[in-house]
């Protein structure tokens, strides 16, 4: 987002040739806009079909109807959304440097982009709590986690996401004292910009990256601790009884390293998506605006892949949804009411 106007290498030419304050567009090869094209279509249609698929699972299976699952039918929802009328836009803006759909619709789209990337993030945060009450305190997970609290999770994504937002593009929050700078050094006829100042930039990236990304570590390695402390414990009983005991210390084994290697794999990712980006919205106003155009677009899509691989993820650790995925694509779900309630019993 943050886009600047790019150098023009060869012959310039621009989104409105009748417009002298008209933006320049990206002069790469043909060769490099199909390139672009494709990937970002692959992105974009991987995005879409994965979180689908998670949507039509846990609304067309009776078993999977858990609070949990309640969170990550939201989150696919979201994700869906992005993938399905955000990015689409956001790959002609990013390969063409153009913007050809008005200025309100720019507004529109950007202000739905911030608010689904902030929803999309906050509801990791509220699956890691999820995660953290069910191994941390099982016995009363069901008490604290249900599905009238999960609701209220969801709610709080969605609607404070949203406030934040479209309050901050149409109140214009984010160009309070800064939009003689805007004009300078930013705007163009043509383009659409997501401009930040200095207080903007890091307010955003506090409230939709640090705060939950803080959570889901402290959180998460909460987690890792009492999951470890559980697995030397199973390795300690089955010391002193005697019993069986290399089954048991290789049990152990493995649930410390799939601990590891889930919790590990689910805040990598998330950190490894979002941070560049988010890093730069939070500086590159102290840096007057100097970052690259092409490296801004490319930690846009970067962070983008978050969404694309949470199904990925889903695939990988959980067995009901891979279960679910084999019936889809066999088109199981279609043959019999039945298979609202008999989840996958072969």
């Amino acid at each position: 987002m943050c886009l600047h106007e790019p150098e023009p290498s060869g012959k310039m030419q621009l989104c409105y040739e009748s417009i002298n304050s008209s933006c320049i567009k990206n002069s790469w090869s043909i060769s490099m806009h199909i390139t672009m094209y494709t990937f970002m279509l692959c992105v974009i249609l991987a995005t879409v079909a994965g979180n689908l698929t998670v949507i039509i699972s846990i609304a067309h299976f009776k078993q999977l109807h858990t609070p949990t699952n309640f969170l990550i039918l939201s989150m696919a929802t979201v994700d869906f959304l992005l993938g399905f009328f955000v990015m689409p836009y956001s790959m002609i803006r990013s390969v063409e440097n153009c913007w050809y759909f008005g200025e309100f619709f720019c507004k529109f789209h950007t202000s739905v982009d911030i608010m689904l990337s902030t929803a999309s993030i906050f509801h990791l945060s509220f699956i890691s709590i999820d995660r953290y009450y069910s191994v941390c305190d099982p016995l009363r997970y069901k008490a604290k986690i249900n599905t009238c609290v999960v609701l209220i999770m969801i709610v709080v994504s969605w609607i404070f996401s949203a406030m934040f937002g479209f309050g901050l593009i149409f109140l214009q929050l984010n160009m309070i004292g800064a939009k003689e700078t805007f004009y300078k050094l930013i705007y163009c006829a043509g383009g659409c910009f997501v401009f930040f100042n200095e207080t903007s930039g890091v307010v955003a990236s506090v409230v939709s990256f640090y705060i939950p990304g803080f959570v889901m570590l402290c959180v998460y390695g909460k987690i890792y601790i009492v999951a470890r402390r559980q697995a030397i414990a199973i390795k300690a009983v089955a010391n002193q009884v005697q019993v069986r005991f290399e089954m048991e210390h290789q049990i152990s084994r493995s649930r410390e390293r799939k601990a590891a290697k889930t919790l590990g794999t689910v805040v990598g990712v998330f950190l490894i998506c979002w941070f560049p980006f988010f890093f730069c919205t939070a500086t590159d106003p102290f840096m007057n605006y100097t970052t690259p155009p092409i490296l801004i677009d490319a930690l846009v899509w970067f962070g983008y892949l978050n969404s694309t691989l949470n199904p990925i993820l889903y695939a990988y650790f959980y067995l009901w949804f891979r279960k679910a995925l084999k019936m889809i694509l066999l088109g199981k779900v279609f043959q019999h009411d039945s298979s609202r309630t008999q989840l996958l019993s072969e």
